[in-house]
């Protein structure tokens, strides 16, 4: 199996609902990292970036979190701040609409910080 399959096959086994949110929050993350390669880390779908770094995406019983998420600059942070779980952690709780297009800003800005320490 692929690592794209074995991520297929992950959030294929969530109810249907949750399922569709990851997949949207997949689709966000790969839609900034061109030719990034997707695969399971540490169980939970990681998106490689730049073949060194990895983001991953987690579906939990009330939110999706999102690993590492490190400071940004300061007008992203201040979006992020009110879904900071833990100094490197975001979550998305399922009891509110997830913000894909941040989450698009948010890989975008990891990237751009990956490309100053390569």
């Amino acid at each position: 199996m692929s690592g794209a399959d074995d991520v297929d096959a992950y959030i294929d086994g969530f109810p249907p609902e949750t399922a569709d949110r990851l997949r949207r929050v997949r689709a966000a993350i790969t839609g900034e990292v061109p030719g990034g390669e997707l695969r399971m880390r540490y169980g939970m779908p990681a998106v490689m970036l730049g073949g060194r770094y990895a983001l991953h995406f987690a579906g939990w019983k009330k939110h999706i979190g999102l690993y590492p998420v490190p400071a940004l600059d300061e007008a992203v942070e201040a979006e992020i701040a009110p879904y900071r779980s833990k100094t490197d952690s975001v979550v998305f709780p399922h009891t509110r609409p997830v913000p894909y297009d941040l989450i698009g800003r948010v890989t975008a800005a990891i990237l751009a910080l990956r490309a100053d320490v390569r």
